[in-house]
């Protein structure tokens, strides 16, 4: 892997997209119209281990510790100190997420659960954004599909692909919560993702040069 240049704003910038993507992780999850083909995981675990709504956040957290780990044995190069960056803070950014939501949202009408799941896309794909625009290294499902591509000899995009349908499959198997934000999100997640980085990596480069 190419070497990983960490500054303190990065770092920051880095926590930030976490945030991000945790809150959009919960606010999809509370809104109940479905999961991305990552939190679908995450609600499945969290369903197949007899655990409450409130506690998504140690879901996600044991199924990426269960990743971080696999990626310890069979890849370590893709481990940085952008994956600790993102692992760590994580389950306590989709708590925080999930308690925002039911803060600001006091209804459980169609259109304003519709509302909550698209600042919930919105957030999560904003926040991916940012944390590839910062560039210090990936994130434990990243680096499994990273690893998958180096093993399989396919290309990025399809195994990516192939990779986000088997998470949907088995997400929804352990009892977690498929809909139509999990297809959106299938559909839309990559040139949503691609559009926001570009524009904040401009932004994020422009900044870095004034400096």
């Amino acid at each position: 892997m190419k070497r990983i240049r960490c500054t303190g704003k990065s770092i920051l910038a880095a926590f930030t997209g976490v945030f991000l993507v945790g809150t959009g992780v919960a606010f999809n999850n509370c809104a109940g119209l479905g999961n991305d083909p990552v939190g679908i995981v995450y609600d499945g675990i969290r369903q197949a281990g007899g655990m409450t709504g409130e506690q998504l956040g140690m879901a996600s957290n044991l199924v990426n510790l269960a990743l971080l780990v696999m990626l310890f044995f069979v890849a370590r190069r893709y481990i940085s100190i952008g994956t600790l960056v993102y692992f760590l803070p994580y389950g306590f950014c989709v708590d925080a997420g999930g308690f925002l939501y039911h803060a600001l949202i006091h209804s459980d009408g169609m259109a304003v659960r519709i509302a909550g799941s698209v600042a919930g896309c919105l957030l999560l794909y904003l926040g991916v954004a940012v944390y590839i625009a910062v560039d210090i290294g990936v994130d434990p499902f990243t680096g499994v599909v990273l690893w998958l591509r180096d093993v399989t000899k396919r290309q990025y995009r399809i195994v990516k692909v192939l990779f986000d349908i088997s998470m949907i499959v088995l997400g929804t198997v352990l009892g977690g919560r498929l809909g139509a934000v999990t297809i959106i999100t299938a559909l839309t997640a990559g040139p949503m993702i691609q559009l926001f980085s570009e524009q904040i990596k401009k932004f994020w480069m422009r900044k870095e040069k004034e400096n």
